[in-house]
């Protein structure tokens, strides 16, 4: 994508000795700001807008939203700052996310052997199903 490391690396070389130490040695610090500064390239594929932008066209903001339902990224000093979204696509995420989580708990379930077999999930059922 051609992005550039270097304000990333900059960074480092304001830092003290013992992070210039890290930075030789590749320890997690180094490769917590490269992850953010690689996932910050998505952004770019979404409509963005700076804060002050939403403050003066809210409104013409919130109507282009409506037409196209993208979210826009609302950027604040040139940095990510908050994902304005249509109330559909906030609510079918959040609807979503309640599935996933659900599912994430039975194979937790799963894993530790919290489980019942047909006739055991019938039988606790049964004051459901009646």
């Amino acid at each position: 994508m051609g992005l550039s490391f270097r304000p990333v690396f900059s960074r480092f070389k304001q830092a003290s000795s013992y992070h210039k130490h890290e930075e030789k040695m590749g320890f997690p610090r180094k490769r917590a700001l490269l992850t953010k500064k690689v996932s910050l390239s998505y952004h770019f594929l979404m409509k963005m807008e700076r804060v002050t932008t939403l403050k003066r066209h809210a409104a013409r903001l919130l109507s282009d939203l409506r037409d196209s339902g993208e979210p826009v990224l609302i950027t604040e000093h040139g940095k990510p700052a908050a994902y304005l979204l249509d109330v559909d696509s906030y609510e079918f995420m959040q609807h979503r996310m309640r599935i996933l989580e659900g599912i994430a708990r039975g194979e937790r379930a799963i894993l530790e052997h919290r489980t019942f077999s047909g006739a055991e999930a019938r039988q606790r059922m049964k004051k459901w199903l009646a």
